[in-house]
């Protein structure tokens, strides 16, 4: 979810441009499902778990970010560099073993990468995230290795994180972001891996987060997930681990219930941990914990998540940007002491090495 803030952190660019995510957004849809061009980093992250009609489960991942470089009025001609856009992504066979991803940097140019709420679509290049009509939202991405063509369908209403229309992530007025998810998609359609193509359907999940700067310098990473649990609830909660190792007091989360009413979760409101068993990357060396345990008992929710597929890290060789993992996860455990089970995405950074955030 927040690999991206690192490497666009990078970009030389005045703060003074862009807007500070600030308590009391009034948020607005379909408005606000679009380009936030005052913000200086913008994404939309879907992630889903997916089920081929021979039973084969699978993984995807299609994001698309927006980085503000440049708000010079004079700079308007179609060549002129005022954002960056990247899109990532990645698809996991997670009975075959195999785990593909690519990645795409472009500028606006002329229709190149864009955001338009005109068009009710977000691209780049040949890969698009695109409202259809009514609340059908459809993606499309292709590789020469592998491809996705898939529509999702709402269940329910977008989840605002965090409290008073910001999802805090550290202290201080400026490190913070307004951050929207749509917690359950239908999700059904075709991909393509390894030359054979499958019909598949599952659950997606798509975040939405706008920001100018959110991390803080101490932070060196952080845990994510994303849970969809088989009662029609969804959690997500995230920690930011310090240099010394301790958790961040702003790690949070959110629980959203069957009618699609979210609850703001403090990090004392919940306990997220690594449960032994490890994978190291023979690409980084890095050791990622792939058994984690949560609880939060406030629900009655004791659960584990663990996955089929240990190698989903997206490892940078060039080590222009940290290495990160990132997968498809399953999940057992209880709730008022009944069981429950579910599904999710993990994505775990700093692993490989620090994140060294800029200004």
């Amino acid at each position: 979810m927040l690999l991206f803030v690192w490497l666009f952190s990078c970009v030389p660019v005045a703060f003074a441009q862009y807007k500070e995510a600030l308590p009391g957004y009034s948020y607005e849809f379909p408005r606000d499902h679009f380009n936030h061009e005052d913000y200086r980093t913008e994404w939309w992250y879907t992630t889903g778990n997916l089920i081929a009609t021979d039973g084969r489960h699978y993984g995807f991942e299609l994001t698309f970010f927006r980085q503000g470089v440049d708000r010079d009025p004079a700079k308007n001609e179609p060549w002129d560099i005022r954002d960056l856009y990247l899109a990532h992504f990645a698809l996991s066979d997670l009975d075959g073993g195999k785990f593909y991803h690519t990645e795409r940097t472009n500028r606006a140019g002329p229709g190149i990468a864009g955001v338009s709420e005109a068009q009710m679509r977000i691209w780049n290049g040949n890969w698009e995230f695109r409202w259809a009509g009514g609340s059908e939202i459809v993606l499309h991405a292709v590789d020469e290795r592998f491809s996705i063509s898939l529509s999702l369908r709402p269940e329910k209403p977008p989840a605002i994180h965090g409290e008073n229309g910001v999802s805090q992530k550290a202290a201080g007025a400026s490190h913070a972001s307004h951050y929207i998810s749509f917690t359950r998609l239908n999700t059904s359609g075709t991909i393509e891996a390894g030359g054979k193509s499958a019909a598949v359907s599952g659950s997606s999940w798509m975040d939405h987060e706008f920001f100018t700067n959110q991390l803080d310098a101490t932070q060196i990473g952080w845990n994510w997930l994303s849970i969809q649990l088989e009662d029609n609830t969804e959690l997500m909660l995230y920690q930011f681990r310090h240099k010394d190792g301790s958790i961040d007091a702003f790690s949070s989360g959110t629980y959203v219930d069957v009618q699609g009413k979210a609850m703001h979760l403090t990090s004392g409101d919940f306990r997220l941990l690594p449960a032994g068993e490890e994978w190291r990357s023979p690409a980084t060396g890095a050791k990622y914990p792939i058994v984690w345990d949560m609880e939060v008992s406030k629900l009655g929710l004791k659960l584990t998540a663990t996955t089929r597929l240990k190698s989903q890290e997206l490892s940078e060789q060039n080590k222009l940007a940290p290495s990160y993992w990132e997968g498809a996860i399953e999940i057992k455990g209880t709730r008022e002491g009944k069981s429950v089970i579910g599904v999710g995405y993990l994505e775990m950074t700093g692993y490989d090495r620090p994140i060294q955030m800029g200004p």
